[in-house]
């Protein structure tokens, strides 16, 4: 087979380039390549970090759950075998824990606030409740 003149040019060609030339591009090259890998390394740890975080948060939301429908269904049946309406009380104490249920995850995932919060006073960065001040600015200096 004979070559073209295209293929012989194209060897002489790559010969022009210099071994320092490679060495250098090479080099870039690696580096390229290590910083990618590196970058890959620290998403895949995030990844696995954030993943298990998530698996966490859903156990516990969904024990929060189960353990407030089944706290009421434990009172609402013993209390239909002491008074002995055996399905009203059971009834009534699901509904009731599936609602506590519901309450409990909403305060666990931060939707809600704790149970007493709504009634504190906002205080200021000084110290001092707002409506404090607002009594004293409001009253006549004497």
């Amino acid at each position: 087979m004979d070559r073209s003149p295209q293929q012989g040019d194209a060897k002489e060609g790559s010969s022009e380039i210099s071994e320092a030339d490679l060495s250098s591009r090479r080099e870039k090259l690696n580096q390229l390549l290590e910083e990618r890998r590196q970058s890959e390394i620290r998403a895949e740890a995030k990844a696995s970090r954030s993943s298990t975080a998530g698996m966490a948060q859903a156990m516990k939301l969904s024990s929060e759950f189960i353990a407030g429908i089944v706290a009421g269904g434990m009172i609402g049946w013993l209390l239909d075998q002491w008074l002995g309406t055996m399905p009203i009380g059971l009834v009534v104490f699901i509904l009731l824990g599936f609602g506590a249920g519901i309450l409990n995850v909403l305060r666990s995932a931060g939707v809600v606030p704790e149970q007493g919060e709504a009634w504190r006073k906002p205080v200021t960065p000084g110290g001092k409740d707002e409506d404090s001040e607002e009594s004293s600015q409001d009253s006549p200096r004497k």
